[in-house]
């Protein structure tokens, strides 16, 4: 099945110009604008477009490690302001309701205006508003502008995964969205590790300093960046051949119905919803990519429970981390594996379907409960350190190959609307985030790190076919969507 191309983009024409007498003077109709080869995106050096991958990738993993980084920092807050647990917690909750909100908003506007002026206003708010969390006079500032910070930092866990699919080819994408993937979900893990070491050596804001000064050095990258949406450029090309030429009837796909930018912004911003409404298949992995982020940030509050059953500094409790973290890096370096297997399923069915990219989901649907499991049985005292530490790097492994399977599916199988489509998924794994932490502490005190790790291993055990069944009917699903690449 070949990729959808609603515009006819991959088709080059040459465009006449006002010096084109004869075609002018042939021509009467409008004349829509197509890129030349070298203006398309795809067409890009390699190294320029992997030099964007990994700025925009930086971005996501900024963001979602300055999510958790918060967690270590909520003894120091709670000493200052005189608060709550449960409050100190909210500065991670609010973080993340903004993470979840923001896509809603900054994935649709980037189909109409385009990435990088996306990109550039999320940042710079995220930069400026940083400012306010680092000094924080008291509580309901940290909280509020914590909020804030997270939906200007929304746009690199929605608008992201489009750029990447501006960029290559469905037969390129898979080493580009595999460092895509992990920087989301290896940015919670970095998180405690470098705020356990921050605070237990200096005070708790430095976790919030070291935040905006990573926010800084990533804006500056952001303004080398070109703009790689094709219906943007079309659109930028037809209004500077008119300025050019004086001739009025060059116009751009986005142009032919005639409908201003604020309207077409307006349809964009509740196309996420539409999304989630209408297509089950959509849905159904977005929960499940909740649930998997929820318990991701669930571990944030329980590996201290845990780990300081067996003695560990809060240094120490950070780096318990770092058994996900490897289970992530060891699943991102097995991608040349995936790529070949992909090409085989190319082969043996003799055509490209976005399901064969379901496969990599189907072992990580196993491996994560598989990884949850292990943890929750080897929590006692009794049993070593170490134990548990492996079982996390199951999960990890199981964490990124459910993630990076989903996302590269969500993005080939609705390639036309992937902002949008990234958008909603955003949304609902960022609400899933911001809650389980919230009710971490009193169910581990409630069941044990046993009776607690295994419910929610149960819980990952459920959705665990999800994969398996798409891979059989996603095709059919798609069929019958009217909002997926046909």
């Amino acid at each position: 099945m070949q990729d959808h191309d609603p515009e006819g983009l991959d088709k080059v024409r040459d465009i006449p110009t006002k010096s084109d007498d004869n075609a002018s003077e042939k021509c009467s109709s409008p004349w829509e604008v197509t890129l030349e080869k070298s203006e398309d995106p795809k067409n890009m050096a390699a190294w320029y477009k992997w030099a964007i991958v990994l700025t925009v990738s930086s971005g996501a993993m900024c963001c979602t490690c300055a999510s958790s980084m918060a967690a270590f920092a909520e003894a120091g807050a709670i000493k200052e302001f005189g608060i709550s647990r449960t409050v100190s917690i909210l500065p991670i909750s609010l973080f993340l309701m903004g993470l979840g909100t923001g896509p809603l908003l900054v994935g649709p506007l980037s189909e109409v205006h385009g990435r990088s002026p996306v990109y550039l206003g999320s940042f710079t708010g995220f930069f400026i508003f940083s400012w306010p969390v680092a000094f924080a006079p008291n509580v309901a500032v940290l909280i509020v502008f914590r909020f804030i910070t997270g939906l200007c930092g929304a746009a690199f866990l929605s608008v992201t995964g489009g750029t990447i699919g501006d960029l290559y080819a469905s037969s390129e994408i898979g080493n580009p969205m595999a460092v895509y993937s992990i920087a989301p979900f290896l940015g919670p893990v970095i998180g405690p590790l470098v705020s356990g070491f921050i605070n237990q050596n200096l005070h708790w804001r430095w976790t919030y300093h070291v935040i905006t000064i990573w926010v800084f050095t990533i804006l500056v990258g952001l303004l080398f960046m070109r703009e790689t949406y094709v219906p943007v450029l079309l659109r930028k090309k037809a209004v500077r051949l008119r300025k050019e030429t004086g001739d009025q009837r060059y116009y751009a796909p986005m142009e032919k119905e005639n409908v201003s930018l604020l309207r077409l912004t307006i349809i964009s911003c509740y196309r996420p919803f539409q999304v989630l409404l209408y297509d089950r298949m959509v849905l159904l992995l977005d929960i499940w990519t909740a649930l998997i982020l929820g318990i991701l940030y669930l571990t944030f509050q329980a590996f201290p429970i845990i780990f300081e059953r067996h003695g560990f500094s809060q240094e120490f409790v950070g780096l318990s981390f770092l058994g996900i973290g490897v289970g992530m890096v060891f699943a991102a370096l097995s991608q040349p594996f995936w790529n070949r297997l992909t090409l085989k399923e190319v082969q043996k069915h003799g055509t490209i379907r976005p399901e064969f990219r379901l496969i990599m989901g189907q072992v990580g649907g196993v491996l994560m409960p598989g990884g949850l499991f292990w943890i929750a049985f080897t929590t006692y005292p009794s049993v070593h350190w170490i134990v548990p530490i492996v079982g996390s790097s199951l999960f990890g492994m199981g964490n990124f190959y459910a993630f990076a399977s989903t996302f590269t599916y969500l993005i080939t199988a609705y390639r036309p609307i992937a902002a949008s489509v990234l958008a909603s998924n955003s949304f609902v794994r960022s609400s899933f985030g911001s809650v389980f932490p919230l009710f971490t502490s009193a169910m581990y005190n409630a069941l044990g790190t046993v009776g607690a790790t295994a419910l929610v291993a149960g819980l990952a055990a459920l959705f665990a076919p999800l994969p398996f069944i798409f891979y059989r009917i996603g095709a059919r699903l798609r069929a019958q969507s009217k909002f997926a690449a046909h």
